[in-house]
């Protein structure tokens, strides 16, 4: 998580706290480490955002401090709540719990009648739950898309032949059936479309395409009605 990501979700986590909130409590909830947050409140408190407390006995937000509020129309949340429904239908774990925090966030910050459009159940994503893959942590490629970081995968097409690739992600799209990953392949030299349930195993690398992926996306989404075969989670 990066450290603007970071701050931003720690004055979330005191707005909300009813009682003091441990540095250890914010890291375990945020999966840094408690070192990172100390750094962190002394940097909101040098831009005056008003957390008081110690280390060992907690830090909490004084009344008053609020973000810009967020205001919806009834429409608006109801799009947010059918989103946040088929968020919930995917295989990215990561995902699926970022979209229940957010959830609980709106409902805290809007006032009625739209919180209870968000609490009513009044709206539904139906259909099966995509299973998780196995072989590959879905999170991590959607770092890899957005860090521009190469991938090294062992793929399984649909007869079962495996073969090793490099990869350069540029693109996660989610079905019904299953996830799938769109990336420059190295071996093929040329962009491929891969299953999240066929990867076998899958490593970050260290090395990057800096600067590469817009790039990247702008000619596969060219080539989209030519190139994509019609079952679009076929075989790669």
């Amino acid at each position: 998580m990066r450290k603007a990501s970071r701050l931003f979700e720690i004055i979330q986590i005191l707005r909300v706290a009813r009682k003091p909130v441990t540095a250890q409590q914010i890291a375990d909830t945020l999966e840094v480490t408690a070192r990172s947050v100390y750094r962190d409140i002394v940097a909101l408190q040098t831009m005056r955002v008003p957390i008081e407390g110690e280390r060992g006995v907690g830090y909490i937000l004084r009344p008053g401090f609020n973000l810009p509020p967020l205001m919806f129309s009834i429409e608006e949340t109801e799009a947010i709540v059918l989103a946040l429904a088929l968020i919930g239908r995917t295989a990215d774990t990561e995902l699926r719990q970022a979209a229940k925090r957010v959830s609980d966030k709106i409902a805290a910050s809007v006032p009625e009648p739209l919180s209870r459009t968000l609490t009513a159940n009044a709206l539904h994503a139906w259909g099966s739950v995509a299973p998780t893959p196995s072989g590959i942590d879905l999170a991590i490629v959607r770092r890899a898309v957005r860090d521009e970081e190469k991938l090294d995968i062992a793929y399984r097409d649909e007869s079962s032949t495996q073969t090793h690739r490099r990869i350069r992600p540029i693109a996660v799209i989610y079905y019904s059936e299953t996830t799938n990953i769109v990336a420059w392949c190295e071996l093929r030299q040329a962009i491929r479309n891969f299953r999240s349930d066929r990867v076998v195993t899958c490593g970050q690398t260290g090395t990057f395409f800096r600067n590469e992926g817009e790039a990247l996306r702008q000619l596969w989404i060219s080539g989209w009605d030519i190139k994509q075969p019609k079952n679009v989670a076929s075989k790669t």
